[in-house]
C-alpha cells in the first residue's frame, strides 16, 4: 500500500475489529452505530469531514445525529482513550524500540466561544493566532507509531472565567494546568497502564526542571530538548547550553543519522556530554546532547560556501543508563519527529483539526475518534510495510569508526567541562 489511497481502503477490517472493541462503551446501539459510521467517515474521502459533510457520506439525512454524538449522547471518551491505548500497544507495542513522544498542535478557530480558544503561540502557525491548543502523547516503535492520548490546554483566561466556563461545558474540577504538568497527567497514564517505552522524548516545551525531575524519580529515561539558554551546573558554575556546545573542540563531533526523513537519512553533527551531577539512582547518568546542523550545500559548492551559511544548533538533556550509546540518544532524539509527521497525517486523513465544536467535552470526543480511525490507519499501513533492516525507524546507522571500535563518543582533549560522553 504505496498510496493514502490504498491504506484508507484497506483500513475497514481493522476498523471493525477496533469498532468491536468500544462498542460497549456506548449503552444505546443507535450511537453504538454511529459511532462506527463516524470512524468510518472521517476516514472517508469528503473535501470536510465535519457533521455535514460527514451525514452525508454515510447516508444520514442531516448533521444532528453526528452532532448529538459528540455532545449529548452517553459514553465515556477516557474509557475509549484507554481502549485505544490498549489497541496501540497491543498491535504496534515493542519493549526494545517503544518511545513516548510528547508534543502540541494548534487548532486554527473563530470567535471566542470554543473551549480553550485565544490568541497564543503554537508551532503550527509559527506565529500568535487565534486557536486551541491540544498537547498530545504518540507510541512510536519499530512496529509503527499512533498516538494514545491527548489534553486541550486552557489558557488562564479560561481556566479562572467561570462565565467561560460554564458556557463551554468545562468541568468545574478541571484546573489550570501547564502543557508540562499536562504532559505529566498522561505520561502518568501511561505508566501505569505498563506502556512498553523505554524512553521518552518530546520538545522544548517539555523539556523543563519539573519534568525532568518528575520523570527521574518515577525512574524513566528521556531525552528532552532545551533551549539554548538553559543552564548546565559545572565546575561550580552554571553555564549555558550553547556556551558548552561552543567549547567543545572538533574531535568531540560524529555525524549520524536521527532517521529516515522525506528526501533520505536526516544526517547532523552530534555532540555529547555527560554531565557530573550526583544523586542520581544507581547505574544511571544524564548527559547534554548537542545537534549541529549540515551545509545544505552539496560538494563541491558547499565547500566554499559552506562558511557563509548559518549553522543551526538544537541542545537536549538526557537521562538514562550509564552505559547508553550515543546511537541510542540520537536515534531516540531523532523519534521526535514521528509525531509532527502523525499530526500532519491526522489532520490530513482522519479530519484531526475539522471539528465544529465548541464544548470542552465534545472536543475530547472527536479528537478521540479521530486518533482510534488514525491507529487503525497506522496499523494497517504497519501490516503492510516490513520492518526496516537493522532495528528501529530512526536509529540511524553508526559511522565506520564507531563501528570498529565498538564505542560510543571520543574523549575530546581541551575540554575542561563536564567529561565527554557516553559510552
Amino acid at each position: 500500500m504505496d498510496t493514502v489511497t490504498d491504506a484508507l481502503a484497506g483500513t475497514a477490517d481493522e476498523l471493525g475489529r477496533l469498532h468491536a472493541r468500544i462498542a460497549a462503551r456506548f449503552a444505546r446501539r443507535e450511537m453504538r452505530e454511529r459511532a462506527q459510521r463516524y470512524l468510518a467517515g472521517v476516514l472517508g474521502q469528503v473535501e470536510r469531514k465535519n457533521g455535514w459533510q460527514l451525514a452525508e457520506l454515510v447516508g444520514e439525512r442531516g448533521p444532528q445525529g453526528m452532532q448529538r454524538l459528540l455532545n449529548a449522547a452517553d459514553w465515556d471518551a477516557e474509557a475509549v482513550r484507554d481502549d485505544l491505548r490498549a489497541y496501540v500497544v497491543e498491535e504496534l507495542g515493542d519493549a526494545q524500540s517503544g518511545v513516548l513522544v510528547l508534543d502540541e498542535t494548534g487548532f486554527l478557530k473563530k470567535g471566542r466561544k470554543s473551549a480553550g480558544v485565544a490568541r497564543q503561540y503554537s508551532g503550527t502557525a509559527g506565529r500568535r493566532e487565534n486557536q486551541q491548543i491540544g498537547v498530545f502523547l504518540l507510541y512510536a516503535s519499530a512496529r509503527g507509531a499512533a498516538f494514545i492520548d491527548r489534553a486541550l490546554y486552557l489558557p488562564t483566561g479560561w481556566a479562572t472565567d467561570d462565565d467561560r466556563r460554564a458556557e463551554a461545558h468545562i468541568p468545574s474540577d478541571v484546573p489550570f494546568a501547564t502543557k508540562g504538568e499536562l504532559a505529566q497527567t498522561m505520561l502518568a497514564r501511561a505508566f501505569a497502564a505498563g506502556i512498553p517505552a523505554r524512553w521518552v522524548a518530546g520538545d522544548t516545551v517539555y523539556g523543563s526542571d519539573e519534568l525532568r525531575g518528575w520523570l527521574e524519580g518515577q525512574q524513566r529515561a528521556y531525552v528532552l530538548a532545551v533551549a539554548s539558554t538553559h543552564g548546565v551546573w559545572t565546575r561550580g558554575r552554571q553555564r549555558t547550553a550553547a556556551d558548552l556546545g561552543a567549547m567543545l573542540p572538533p574531535a568531540a563531533w560524529n555525524r549520524r543519522s536521527a532517521g529516515e526523513g522525506s528526501q533520505g537519512p536526516r544526517l547532523y553533527d552530534w555532540a555529547c556530554l555527560q554531565l557530573p551531577y550526583g544523586g542520581l539512582a544507581p547505574g544511571m547518568a544524564q548527559w547534554l546532547l548537542v545537534r549541529r546542523s549540515l551545509p545544505d550545500l552539496p560538494p563541491p559548492a558547499a565547500e566554499a560556501e559552506a562558511a557563509e551559511q548559518e549553522t543551526e544548533y538544537a541542545y537536549y538533556r538526557a537521562y538514562g543508563p550509564a552505559d547508553t550509546t550515543v546511537e541510542e540518544l540520537v536515534r531516540v532524539a531523532g523519534r521526535r519527529w514521528t509525531i509532527e509527521v502523525g499530526f500532519e497525517q491526522a489532520k490530513g486523513e482522519v479530519g484531526l483539526d475539522q471539528y465544529e465544536v465548541r464544548r470542552y467535552d465534545a472536543w475530547y470526543r472527536h479528537i478521540t475518534l479521530a486518533l482510534l480511525a488514525y491507529a487503525a490507519l497506522e496499523v494497517t499501513r504497519a501490516s503492510a510495510t516490513p520492518p526496516p533492516a537493522g532495528g528501529a525507524p530512526g536509529a540511524g546507522a553508526p559511522d565506520q569508526e564507531h563501528q570498529e571500535k565498538g564505542a560510543g563518543c571520543k574523549q575530546p582533549t581541551g575540554v575542561r567541562t563536564p567529561r565527554s560522553c557516553c559510552r
